[in-house]
């Protein structure tokens, strides 16, 4: 019988699935080794079993082991008002998020990140691209947050410098912070440096330029969001004559470290010079379904080879439902249109939601593929449900059919995080507890402004003789 205990000895495992998930497609009888939070070994089970005499073969029939799935743009102190955007229209960061964050003190900041992480976790994300924190307080909260929920994090510090009126001493103080923000979690194995700027106008072209010559040195991210609404395209156009997009390239920070999230609204020169940059973007199919002026043609960028991974911009961690959006919409958008019955294929979202979204959020050497050598961040998924039940493409049903409620396990760095969706350390109900009570009071006192109402309010105000 499976059970948590056996996953978490402490010693090296061999893990011998039904199904691992390579990134040609999915595989039996193979043998997977994990060892000092690695993959030490994929190969054949026989061969396994021979090049490791003393380790014990953990049998996991009717398991899938897949990589973990890659969140590649979300906000992780948003968490406390996450259903507050329902109904809401576009910018919402302007109304909501940048003044419920800015209320965020440490212990606030640690907990919304916390809770996000478990959310995540619970849908199937091993690794999280975080665009920065709008808390003063917050940034090392969250850096705290993410190791000890245990999941994997790009963690974005936010250099914005619009603000500041063309103080050149201020602009320096921020670019010292960054370069040592870079330095100081070079190492670390969880959280994973990365430099944003929230939009290209809530910073000089100097800092843009300067932002993403660090990273593009470093090997790190530059994320930013980028040409998301048609506001911030048109205030973009009428203050400086060019496009949000056109802005980065102008200035010299569309580079190959570049990670832009949404990218709604190309044109076919922004096309071009997104293609010939090596930038890579978040799409983010549920919020332009949510809060969104435009959908991202995924299809484009992979014929035109633009790297790109899922994001869920904070809506909802779920990454089976997020790869299903992706098929979806990108299905609604463009595929009926044409006359496209395959939309790229179930595999291509598959493979953006993993692999190829740890190459889009520069983590492509160290996890994203069962491989050997890389961390081992991987789920094991229970394929005896009917829903599975006679499985005939497996990376296909895994867009359409999966459910979170099928994920047994969950590993980061080679440590058991979560069993049947609960953490296996740390008490995650205290957790909710918690942010139940602090939550209220912060929002509470932010000063946000809603432009929808909440449904019970909506509701009564439509009931026969009602007139409040």
């Amino acid at each position: 019988m499976l059970s948590p205990e056996l996953l978490q000895s402490g010693q090296p495992l061999l893990l011998a699935p039904e199904w691992v998930m390579l990134t040609d497609g999915p595989r039996q009888g193979l043998g997977v080794v994990v060892r000092d939070g690695h993959f030490a070994q994929v190969a054949p089970l026989a061969e396994v079993r021979a090049a490791q005499p003393g380790l014990a073969a953990i049998e996991l029939p009717q398991r899938l082991l897949m990589p973990g799935l890659i969140d590649t743009h979300t906000h992780l102190t948003q968490s406390f008002g996450k259903a507050l955007a329902f109904g809401e229209p576009s910018e919402i960061f302007r109304r909501i998020w940048v003044p419920m964050e800015a209320t965020l003190d440490a212990d606030a900041a640690y907990l919304s990140a916390k809770l996000s992480a478990l959310e995540s976790l619970r849908g199937g994300f091993t690794t999280v691209v975080d665009a920065g924190t709008r808390s003063e307080a917050g940034l090392d909260a969250v850096a705290s947050a993410a190791r000890d929920a245990g999941i994997r994090c790009v963690l974005g510090m936010i250099c914005n410098d619009a603000g500041l009126d063309g103080d050149e001493a201020a602009g320096r103080r921020i670019l010292d912070a960054a370069a040592t923000f870079l330095a100081r979690l070079e190492h670390d194995p969880l959280v994973h440096p990365s430099l944003a700027i929230s939009i290209p106008e809530a910073a000089t072209d100097r800092m843009l330029r300067a932002v993403a010559a660090l990273t593009l040195e470093s090997g790190r991210r530059f994320q930013t969001h980028v040409n998301e609404h048609l506001a911030a395209v048109e205030r973009s156009l009428v203050a400086r004559g060019l496009r949000p997009l056109e802005l980065l390239q102008a200035c010299g920070a569309l580079n190959a470290s570049a990670l832009l999230a949404h990218a709604t609204l190309l044109t076919p020169r922004e096309l071009g010079l997104l293609r010939d940059s090596g930038a890579a973007v978040a799409y983010n199919p549920v919020a332009s379904q949510w809060k969104g002026n435009a959908v991202l043609d995924a299809g484009l960028l992979e014929v035109l080879g633009v790297p790109f991974g899922l994001g869920t911009d904070g809506t909802r961690a779920d990454g089976f439902r997020l790869m299903d959006a992706a098929e979806a919409t990108q299905r609604l958008t463009q595929g009926l249109a044409n006359g496209d019955s395959s939309c790229g294929g179930g595999w291509l979202w598959l493979d953006h939601a993993t692999h190829r979204g740890a190459d889009a959020a520069g983590l492509g050497a160290r996890t994203g593929r069962i491989a050997e050598g890389l961390a081992a961040d991987f789920l094991l998924l229970d394929l005896d449900v009917p829903e599975f039940v006679p499985s005939w493409d497996l990376s296909w049903e895994l867009v359409r059919f999966a459910n979170r409620d099928q994920i047994e396990a969950v590993f980061v760095h080679g440590a058991l995080r979560l069993w049947k969706g609960w953490p296996v350390d740390w008490d995650a109900r205290a957790l909710m507890r918690e942010v139940a009570k602090i939550a209220r009071r912060d929002v509470s006192r932010a000063p946000i402004q809603r432009v929808h109402p909440v449904a019970d309010l909506h509701r009564s105000r439509q009931r026969p003789g009602n007139t409040a």
